[in-house]
C-alpha cells in the first residue's frame, strides 16, 4: 500500500513536472488558444491532489483533457463548478491564463455554465458516495492530458491534433500517468471514453501489467448514447466489470 502522506505529494511533483513539460509546447492551426490549468490554476488542483490523493486507490478513472466549464474553469478533472465546490468542499482561487482566449474567459468558481460532462460524472459519484471522502477513499480521478485546445470558441480534442504535435505531449502525458499509477497502486484504470483507454493501455499496458484497464461510456452530451441516460449505462458497465 502506499504511504498516505507521500503519494498525496507524490501527485503534487507529478503534476509540477508534467505543468512545466507542456507549458511550451507549440500547437498549430486550427488550434488558436492553449490554456493550461495547471498553471492558471494550481491553487484548486493541488488542493485537489492534497485532500484527496492520499493513499492507495482501488480504482483511478482517467478522463481525456479539460472541458471549457469544468477543469479549464476551477482546475479539477471534470471539474463541474457545484461538485468542486459543494461535494469535494474546494474553493480556491484560479487566476488567468498567459494567454487568454476571449472566446472561452475562465471566471473560476465564477463560471455560470455547467460542464455537462462533469455534472453527469460527479453526480453518479455523488449518489453512491453522499460524502466525497467515501468516494475518495477508493476512488481518484485523473485526467490524461491537462491541456485545453480552442479554435476559438470551439473545443478541440487532443485526438484531433497532427501527429507530430501530439507526440511530444502524449510522451509528458504517458510519463505522468505513470508516476501517478506508481502513486496510488490501484487495482484498476478505467478510461472514460476509449480515447483514454486506448492512452492507458499504450502509458501502462508493458510497465504495470498488474493494473487492470477497463472503461466506461464517456458522458460528453456530444454523444447520443450518453444523453440516453448515461449514469446507469455506466453503473452497468463498472458493475459488469466487477469494478463496482
Amino acid at each position: 500500500m502506499a504511504n498516505a502522506d507521500v503519494s498525496g505529494e507524490r501527485l503534487i511533483a507529478a503534476a509540477r513536472e508534467l505543468r512545466d513539460r507542456i507549458d511550451a509546447l507549440p500547437f498549430s492551426a486550427p488550434v488558436t488558444h492553449v490554456l493550461n490549468p495547471l498553471e492558471y490554476a494550481w491553487a484548486p488542483h493541488e488542493a485537489y491532489l492534497r485532500r484527496f490523493g492520499h493513499g492507495s486507490k482501488r480504482i483511478v478513472f482517467l478522463g481525456m483533457n479539460p472541458g471549457p466549464f469544468g477543469m479549464v474553469q476551477v482546475g479539477v478533472p471534470f471539474g463541474e463548478v457545484n461538485a468542486v465546490r459543494d461535494w469535494m468542499r474546494i474553493d480556491a482561487p484560479a487566476g488567468q491564463p498567459k494567454t487568454p482566449n476571449p472566446s472561452r474567459p475562465v471566471e473560476g468558481f465564477a463560471c455560470q455554465r455547467s460542464e455537462v460532462s462533469g455534472q453527469r460524472l460527479w453526480a453518479l459519484f455523488a449518489e453512491r458516495y453522499p460524502r466525497a471522502d467515501d468516494f475518495f477513499a477508493d476512488h481518484f480521478v485523473l485526467n490524461y492530458c491537462p491541456l485545453a485546445f480552442f479554435d476559438h470558441a470551439r473545443n478541440v480534442t487532443p485526438d484531433k491534433l497532427p501527429k507530430g504535435e501530439t507526440a511530444p505531449l502524449y510522451a509528458a502525458c504517458d510519463a505522468h500517468l505513470r508516476a501517478c499509477i506508481d502513486a496510488l497502486a490501484p487495482e484498476w484504470l478505467i478510461g472514460i471514453g476509449k480515447f483514454a483507454e486506448n492512452q492507458a493501455r499504450m502509458a501502462i499496458g508493458q510497465s504495470h501489467p498488474e493494473v487492470r484497464i477497463g472503461t466506461i461510456l464517456h458522458p460528453s452530451p456530444a454523444s447520443p448514447t450518453a444523453n440516453r441516460g448515461w449514469a446507469p449505462q455506466a453503473a452497468a458497465q463498472l458493475a459488469a466489470l466487477g469494478v463496482w
